[in-house]
């Protein structure tokens, strides 16, 4: 593939973004940017948010996993329609009823002001890290299979990438994203599915062939009975559904979309459909992950130097190398989409949240005007702050990106958790000062217990450790609760 063709589909493909990034911020003001001025569609947000949830972790881990896991993740998210609808029937009717722009006012007005900024704070370090992971992941693979070859240095991918994703959500920010989002999902579903067609071509097979395959192949494993194995079935059935719990229904990110739609109705109507199709979406790429395996099997290709770091390497090395000139291009198109979509929403999210769970703009009196501009220098400062995030991340990536965005969500995402169940399957109240001690003690003890189960127990920790955080935030405010009522006795 030559360097002006890999440039031309980068830029035609911006271009694009740019286009639709016109059309919607055309007359958009601060609820534009905060929550669309509550008009998306509904099945327009279904259909975006399975780009938003894929991103490039998926598109480049999960098939990568399958190699040493299997389809095991399917597990995880089989638990994601549980996960799902308790978002339906239980979250979003309360943001709705309280008529919330950030999902975390809900924990100021249940406990205080430092219950409300505590769980701003850990959204906005769960979605910064999570964020910057998914696009490190793309720039890493755009820079080592392209424009290293160029010359181009690791920082400078990231730079220009960053830059691009500023300017075109800036301005019209969940406006702007609910649509751009369709287009990223468009390409990166578009992406697989040429993908394995190109192979099954390649391996002389026809459809039926083709599932008897990967059927009966080493790869398609679902159920892990052993207990002690991190991809037991159960833990990762509810590891699933509190991670959809968490990653979704207490993510701003993902929620702000959600509250961007008409009506709660309709905004459930969004979450049932898009947990469905999410389903065979994420079947699609373990199907591709395991035709990858099974491909590279039957030629007898040596890729150990592509994937001797990260299996998250396989998918990009066969496309680049072996898979021929529209495999290549289908792949960094999908890729492409997949760095937008990994970071606009989140720069969004992180905007809003501390636009006004932090600074409180709403109740300070600002104008539209000094709303506006303040925005804007938030808006830049987290994106500078995600890009030193990748930089930094490039020094330390020795493993699996998911099972790391995971495994840190575990510990940046289960106090959330903790805090909205205590908040809502209780009455009672707590000591509003000390709730961020609860919500530091609870990540740290869990990270203390996780480094140390298996030469303690002989067990391993898997996705289950978010449960565990939850469950000892959960501890730690029922006992604040007690002091607080045994203080209002006196």
């Amino acid at each position: 593939m030559s360097p002006q063709l890999i440039f031309a589909c980068f830029l035609l493909y911006t271009l694009l973004v740019f286009f639709i990034s016109w059309l919607t911020t055309r007359g958009a003001d601060n609820e534009s940017y905060f929550i669309g001025n509550k008009s998306s569609p509904w099945y327009v947000v279904a259909y975006g948010m399975i780009g938003a949830s894929l991103s490039g972790v998926t598109f480049m881990s999960v098939p990568g996993l399958v190699g040493t896991e299997g389809f095991t993740y399917m597990m995880l998210v089989f638990g994601y329609l549980l996960g799902y609808f308790t978002i339906a029937t239980v979250l979003l009717p309360l943001y709705y009823k309280l008529n919330l722009t950030s999902i975390y006012g809900y924990l100021g007005s249940r406990f205080g002001l430092r219950s409300h900024k505590t769980g701003a704070f850990f959204f906005i370090l769960s979605r910064l890290i999570g964020a910057s992971f998914r696009l490190f992941l793309v720039v890493n693979v755009l820079h080592v299979f392209v424009l290293s070859q160029w010359g181009i240095s690791f920082a400078l991918t990231a730079i220009v990438l960053v830059v691009i994703i500023i300017i075109y959500s800036v301005k019209g920010g969940i406006k702007t994203i609910v649509w751009t989002d369709t287009l990223q999902t468009t390409f990166m579903i578009l992406a697989v599915i040429i993908s394995s067609y190109i192979i099954i071509r390649e391996l002389g097979l026809g459809i039926n062939e083709t599932f008897a395959t990967v059927l009966n192949s080493e790869y398609f494993k679902i159920i892990v009975v052993d207990f002690s194995d991190k991809n037991h079935y159960l833990k990762q059935f509810f590891s699933g559904a509190f991670i959809a719990i968490v990653m979704t229904g207490l993510d701003q990110d993902m929620m702000q979309k959600n509250l961007s739609c008409r009506t709660l109705g309709e905004s459930q109507k969004n979450m049932i459909t898009f947990s469905v199709v999410l389903i065979f979406v994420n079947f699609l790429f373990l199907f591709l992950g395991a035709l990858l395996f099974i491909y590279t099997d039957t030629m007898q290709l040596d890729i150990s130097t592509f994937i001797a770091e990260t299996t998250d390497n396989l998918f990009p090395a066969l496309s680049l190398n072996y898979l021929g000139l529209i495999a290549g291009l289908t792949f960094l198109i999908g890729l492409i989409s997949a760095a937008y979509s990994s970071a606009d929403g989140a720069l969004t999210a992180l905007t809003t949240s501390f636009s006004i769970d932090i600074l409180n703009v709403k109740q300070r009196g600002f104008n539209a005007r000094q709303v506006k501009r303040l925005r804007h220098v938030i808006h830049l400062m987290f994106a500078v702050l995600m890009l030193l995030a990748i930089i930094f991340y490039k020094a330390i990536n020795d493993d699996a990106i998911i099972n790391k965005l995971f495994t840190i969500a575990g510990y940046t995402y289960g106090p959330l958790l903790g805090l909205f169940t205590f908040g809502m399957f209780t009455k009672r109240k707590v000591k509003d000062v000390y709730v961020p001690l609860v919500c530091v003690c609870a990540p740290v003890i869990c990270y203390i217990l996780s480094s140390n189960s298996v030469d303690w127990w002989g067990y391993q920790f898997g996705f289950e450790l978010l449960m565990l955080n939850g469950l000892l935030t959960f501890a730690g405010l029922l006992f604040l609760s007690y002091i607080a009522k045994e203080k209002n006795k006196n």
